[in-house]
């Protein structure tokens, strides 16, 4: 077990996943806050969570908790995580970070002022297969990417009063699912230099289906593709001089994938055999860092989280989308 206690602030689908992953990897979850006392009492019944709270104010003032998962919309991500970081707890904020870059930086900022850390929740960048893949790519055996390709498409609720569809809680395509191949393409090829985005959106004005073309300043170009409206193959492709990657679906998941080398001739196949969803991985990452009194990550720095919203931002620019809270 553990030295460090696990509070989980809201009791959504997400936090279902990820306290599921943290009791698999045993990890100590102490508490559990939800804006209703059944929810969290029901929770911590389910997993075994020794208390559970009506309000989230409780729940970062338990002296017991040491760090606290985030789990509710994006929209409440920085009130949420200012509230802990103020009670001295260590946050993982569930991704996207929160609703634009000046949300991001404000939370920096304040995890930087109380010496803590603060990461975003992006939970692809610490599995198996995107540590392998990063090995693989910096040993240059593809060569020079010049090319990445990733969607992330599914069938979602079209009810307009949904969370999904409602622009005050940053609904929309981009945000729920444009973050896991935005970010992606800036894990293998680093910072936009240009970004060209088109999108329909639906009756309530957010985004249901968004086309991003960027070319890198590393000099590579993405094409990124988000949808929920339908659901894709949720494949990826890295394409490079000496040769390519083929992720399979989900690429954003525990999942396999294949090099070929430039002939087409497969060099090596990774599958990806874990326990649990694989949320556990970045939990596991943080209470790393922590324990090596680190407050940022290598593999995600705060900086990195804040430009990626940035650059949703800009995509939300240029297809009209604007939240009422940003």
């Amino acid at each position: 077990m553990t030295a460090l206690r696990w509070g989980i602030l809201a009791t959504g689908g997400i936090a279902h996943a990820f306290t599921a992953d943290l009791k698999t990897a045993g990890l100590t979850v102490t508490a559990v806050g939800s804006r209703r006392s059944e929810s969290a009492q029901e929770f911590a019944a389910k997993y075994g969570i020794p208390r559970s709270y009506g309000s989230y104010d409780e729940l970062v003032a338990d002296p017991e908790v040491d760090i606290v998962y985030i789990a509710t919309p994006h929209s409440h991500h920085l009130a949420c995580a200012a509230l802990a970081l103020e009670h001295g707890k260590h946050v993982l904020i569930e991704k996207p970070l929160t609703l634009d870059a000046d949300q991001a930086v404000a939370i920096r900022d304040l995890a930087a002022d109380h010496g803590l850390l603060a990461m975003e929740a992006m939970w692809t960048r610490y599995l198996p297969h995107m540590v392998r893949l990063r090995e693989i790519l910096a040993a240059g055996i593809i060569g020079e990417v010049r090319v990445l390709s990733a969607d992330h498409t599914q069938n979602l609720p079209t009810d307009p009063d949904h969370r999904l569809n409602d622009l005050a809680l940053g609904g929309g395509a981009l945000l729920d699912l444009g973050i896991y191949p935005v970010s992606f393409a800036w894990d293998v090829l680093g910072a936009p230099a240009e970004i060209l985005a088109t999108a329909q959106l639906g009756e309530t004005g957010a985004d249901t289906d968004v086309a991003i073309s960027v070319r890198h300043a590393s000099g590579g170009v993405s094409s990124l593709l988000t949808s929920m409206r339908g659901a894709g193959a949720n494949a990826a492709q890295i394409v490079g001089t000496k040769g390519r990657i083929e992720i399979d679906g989900v690429f954003y998941a525990p999942t396999s994938f294949r090099v070929f080398d430039v002939d087409g001739a497969v060099v090596e196949e990774f599958r990806a055999e874990i326990d649990g969803r694989g949320m556990q991985f970045q939990a596991l990452y943080a209470e790393q860092l922590i324990a090596e009194g680190r407050t940022d990550s290598d593999l995600l720095p705060m900086d990195e989280s804040v430009a990626i919203m940035g650059t949703l931002d800009e995509i939300r620019r240029q297809i009209g989308v604007v939240y009422p809270r940003s």
